[in-house]
């Protein structure tokens, strides 16, 4: 689920990360730091010559209160950190439905691209990382989370969370991959413009959105 109007942007570089917009468009200096190492309040937009303009959605569902009560092994800073330098996936139609359906995303439509997971999976298995919970929020309740919170795929303990949620749906919240996926033209199934009633249209994948 991505900004409305990245689509283009996205055509051209592919599905960054936070850390990895930041790179393209040389964001460096304070700015930087609040919009890589800090809670994010509201999006960021940001603005490039050549790159034209991107956003970096903010981050209100968590913050450094929730985080220090969670975090096991690791500093608010290194938290957010690691998670800008990952592309974010939701698994279920649920967990997409549920951020559609945010206060601060449902008044406004979004575009959603849909992937084929096994063709992904395949060629990014290195880089994938799984995580058993909502890794950006620590509201209402803050999970407990640190270094060992996302696993690869092989070292993943998805029987031990079976036991716990007794749904395979519910036993892997996200799938990350390592700073971008420059190529994820070649995984797309659809492109859509979503709001939280549904589908308002399909985007060609030839033309902006």
């Amino acid at each position: 689920m991505a900004e409305l109007g990245s689509w283009p942007g996205i055509q051209r570089h592919g599905l960054l990360s936070a850390s990895a917009l930041l790179d393209l468009f040389g964001t460096h200096g304070d700015a930087r730091f609040a919009a890589e190492s800090e809670q994010r309040k509201e999006s960021v937009r940001l603005r490039h010559p050549i790159h034209g303009d991107a956003v970096i959605r903010d981050n209100k569902p968590m913050d450094d209160r929730g985080l220090l009560r969670a975090l096991t092994d690791m500093s608010p800073l290194e938290w957010y950190r690691s998670l800008n330098g990952k592309v974010f996936f939701w698994l279920t139609e649920a967990r997409l439905q549920t951020l559609l359906q945010a206060r601060a995303y449902r008044d406004r439509p979004h575009c959603v691209l849909t992937v084929d997971t096994r063709c992904l999976v395949r060629d990014y298995e290195d880089r994938i990382w799984l995580c058993p919970i909502n890794s950006g929020a620590t509201k209402p309740a803050a999970a407990p989370r640190g270094s060992n919170t996302f696993c690869r795929i092989k070292d993943y303990r998805f029987d031990q969370r079976l036991r716990i949620t007794r749904s395979p749906r519910k036993s892997v919240a996200e799938l990350a991959v390592d700073y971008a996926v420059p190529n994820i033209g070649n995984y797309l199934d659809d492109v859509t413009i979503r709001d939280q009633s549904g589908i308002i249209r399909t985007v060609s994948r030839q033309n902006a959105a």
